[in-house]
This record gives C-alpha cells, sequence and structure tokens, in this order.
C-alpha cells in the first residue's frame, strides 16, 4: 500500500472515531472536526516528529490545534498514533474524563490548552520562538479555523512570527467558509485571505485541504522555504466524507444521533 493510501485510510478512521465519540457524547463539533482530519492525518503519519513512548520528548515537535472545538479529530489522532487508548473516547466531554470538549495538556500528546479562539497562535509563535532560541531542530505546527480568523489576536501573532522569522512555523488554516454563526463571508468577510498573509510578511500555499497528496505536495514545498513563516490555506469541506452532513451549518455544534451514526459509519466503512 502507497504512502498516500495509508494516510487516506488513517483519515477515513478518525472519521469513524469522530463520529462514534461525538454521538456517544451526544455533544461535540462533528463538522469542523471533520472538514480537518486529512490535514492531521498528513501531519501525524509524516511530518509530526513525536512520540507516544516519551510524549514529552524535548526536541520533539509541537502541535497546537488553536481551533480547540475540533478536538475530537485531534483524539481521534492520538488513538491512531497510540498516545491514548481507543476505550477514553467513553470519556469525551464528562467532567471526569480524559478527553475534555476542548484539547488539555493533561491528555498524553497534548501541547497546548487551547479553545479559546485566537490564543493558540500567540501560544505556537511562542514555541517556535524558543525553538530558535535553543538553536533547537524542532517544528511546530498549528490549526487556525477561517471563524477564529475574525480574532485580533490571529493577526497580532502574525505580525510576531513574520518579525522573528519564523520559518520552524506552520500554520493550517481551515478554509472550510463556515462558521458558528454562518458563512464566514457573511458573517465577517476573511476575502482576500491569500493576499493579506502575504502582506504581513509570511509565504502563502493554498490547497485542497481534504486532499492527502495536495497537501504532502504544499508541506513538502514549504520545508523547502526559508526565512518566512509558512501559511497553508487548506480549502476544505465541512464535514466531509459523511454525505449528509458536508457543507451542512446543521452539524457545526450538533452530534450525530445514534441512528445517524450507524450511517455515517456505513458509509465510511465502504472502501473505494
Amino acid at each position: 500500500m502507497d504512502e498516500i493510501k495509508e494516510i487516506e485510510n488513517k483519515a477515513r478512521e478518525g472519521r469513524k472515531l469522530i463520529v462514534e465519540m461525538t454521538a456517544k457524547a451526544n455533544s461535540g463539533h462533528p463538522g469542523p472536526s471533520l472538514s480537518v482530519i486529512d490535514i492531521m492525518a498528513t501531519l501525524y503519519s509524516k511530518y509530526l516528529r513525536v512520540d507516544p513512548h516519551d510524549p514529552h520528548w524535548l526536541t520533539r515537535d509541537r502541535f497546537v490545534l488553536s481551533k480547540g472545538h475540533a478536538a475530537p479529530a485531534l483524539y481521534a489522532m492520538l488513538i491512531l498514533h497510540n498516545f491514548i487508548e481507543k476505550e477514553q473516547i467513553t470519556g469525551f466531554r464528562k467532567i471526569n474524563g480524559n478527553l475534555q470538549g476542548h484539547p488539555s495538556v493533561k491528555t498524553p500528546g497534548i501541547d497546548c490548552t487551547s479553545g479559546s479562539l485566537g490564543v493558540g497562535l500567540s501560544i505556537a509563535c511562542g514555541m517556535a520562538l524558543a525553538a530558535k532560541i535553543k538553536k533547537a531542530v524542532s517544528n511546530v505546527y498549528c490549526l487556525i479555523g477561517d471563524g477564529e480568523s475574525d480574532e485580533g489576536q490571529i493577526w497580532e501573532a502574525a505580525l510576531f512570527a513574520a518579525q522573528f522569522k519564523l520559518d520552524n512555523l506552520y500554520v493550517f488554516l481551515d478554509r472550510n467558509l463556515h462558521q458558528y454563526e454562518g458563512k464566514t463571508e457573511e458573517v465577517f468577510k476573511l476575502e482576500p485571505v491569500t493576499d493579506k498573509w502575504k502582506a504581513f510578511g509570511w509565504d502563502v500555499w493554498n490547497m485542497d485541504g481534504n486532499s492527502v497528496s495536495e497537501l504532502i505536495t504544499a508541506i513538502d514545498d514549504a520545508q523547502r522555504k526559508t526565512g518566512k513563516p509558512k501559511m497553508l490555506i487548506a480549502h476544505t469541506v465541512k464535514g466531509k466524507g459523511v454525505s449528509f452532513m458536508e457543507g451542512n451549518q446543521a452539524y457545526h455544534a450538533k452530534a450525530p444521533s445514534v441512528e445517524e451514526a450507524v450511517a455515517a459509519i456505513q458509509e465510511l466503512s465502504r472502501v473505494d
């Protein structure tokens, strides 16, 4: 099996876990989680230098999920890469569970407690600068949302990263065109987003964020660039992979019912 197919299979299994854990909890954000799972599967399978046997390895790469409501996608990757046990999903969004509604550093493999939108990118900048100061060969990968980009702190962090030439910082913008209140361009117009990030001093790539091959091409190209932080604008579909959730605003923060979860997992189990 080739590398791309292996990563696609990882993403497919991640989608099943997202559906299962949100349905069991009757809570969570399946739509935003499904849109980013291909990005996260690509990072965890190919690029992130991390070790489930030593989650606090000092010179590891870091991953920051700034759009913390997509935590089910992160938990799915931590399960599939042996940081945590699958059985822990029964505690998703439970007070005493190990998998809270937003990521917490109390969970093995998580580098940043996030969920307050806009904050994660600033934390990622700090991590990237610290690696530069220590001359550590560590990259920092951060995932932000397009709705999250309404936050002024995102743009303050963008200026900071350019000022300090944080070329070890890779930021993925989940451009699924939806946020909690509706479509991004109707709530708070973000375009021309590529021009904005370039104007802030970043190198910028655009790709289909649900295509593993396009993600790999963009990341490989970004790794060859030096001197500037890297913005990878990943054009995705909210709810990707489950037909009745795709582009459906209702599933931003609505868990699937048991019946919907069964149908979704059956759909995801059909191998092309």
